[in-house]
């Protein structure tokens, strides 16, 4: 559950100042654009990725949506237009996120062992794999405990990106 907490805290944030974003401004039907650009040997490509919805496939989050650029020389002249249908991955998304490895809770033991008394006060152990760039042990043991999870941790964070984008959507 702790692994989720950085993300439900974004969530709730995000919440709590959408509505007086929405309330201010008039609800768009469009959806969420982000802007491409880029270069190709003979020029360059700009225009809009538009998101409609947050799905998982392959064990990944995408991005579904609507690609449309225009291509254009290198002077400037517009060579043409396109408009494709895309799922691009979503990168870096649970970046520095923990999993919950073991958790040993050991009460108090005494124990009387022929004469030799034994006591062991309360014991604590939390292991807890921290994800992440260069967490090698960490990405792999959080992978291994996600598949644990039945669904995956993948079902809920795209559920919540789909709420995410429908209220930045004014739906």
């Amino acid at each position: 559950m702790r692994r989720f907490i950085p993300l439900l805290v974004g969530a709730m944030l995000l919440a709590m100042v959408m509505p007086g974003v929405v309330a201010a401004k008039k609800p768009a039907t469009s959806p969420v654009s982000v802007p491409i650009t880029g270069t190709y040997a003979g020029g360059t490509v700009a225009g809009a990725f538009e998101i409609t919805r947050f799905a998982s496939q392959n064990g990944q989050i995408v991005a579904l949506g609507t690609l449309t650029a225009t291509v254009t020389d290198a002077a400037g002249a517009v060579v043409g237009t396109a408009t494709q249908n895309l799922a691009l991955p979503v990168t870096d998304f649970v970046f520095g996120a923990t999993c919950d490895i073991l958790h040993l809770h050991l009460g108090p033991l005494d124990l009387d062992l022929l004469g030799l008394r034994v006591h062991l006060d309360e014991v604590v152990l939390d292991i807890v794999a921290q994800s992440g760039p260069g967490n090698l042990l960490g990405n792999l043991l959080c992978a291994v405990a996600g598949l644990l999870d039945g669904t995956g941790p993948l079902a809920g964070i795209v559920a919540l990106l789909n709420q995410i984008l429908a209220i930045l959507r004014g739906i």
